[in-house]
């Protein structure tokens, strides 16, 4: 499956319209995952795979492949990966929905607030 971009056929659109190509990229496997782990700053392969649970090292090099190639991760001067200005934009975007997650947990341990 090609990686997903605006403007091509992306899963639920035909057009490729950039939402639809943006949450095709964001639903694959372990994607969001990537993310949020370099969310602090940049990670070597290894120390990113442990933080991402010891994924398995071909599925972390296709998604690093994917988000490279999107413009999302880029690699620094000494090979660490990490969030490039449009990841940035990316966890920026994402952080009304961190905190909504974490407001729908406190009201599951407590359902009266």
């Amino acid at each position: 499956m090609p990686t997903p971009t605006p403007g091509r056929p992306v899963r639920g659109s035909a057009t490729g319209r950039p939402i639809m190509a943006a949450l095709d990229l964001l639903g694959r496997r372990w994607v969001l995952r990537i993310l949020w782990e370099l969310r602090d700053g940049p990670l070597g392969f290894r120390a990113l795979q442990k933080a991402c649970d010891s994924m398995s090292s071909s599925v972390l090099a296709s998604r690093l492949a994917e988000l490279t190639s999107t413009g999302i991760v880029i690699t620094d001067n000494s090979g660490d990966y990490a969030l490039s200005e449009a990841g940035q934009d990316l966890r920026r975007a994402m952080q009304p929905l961190l905190d909504w997650s974490r407001d729908w947990a406190a009201s599951l341990e407590n359902p009266e607030r």
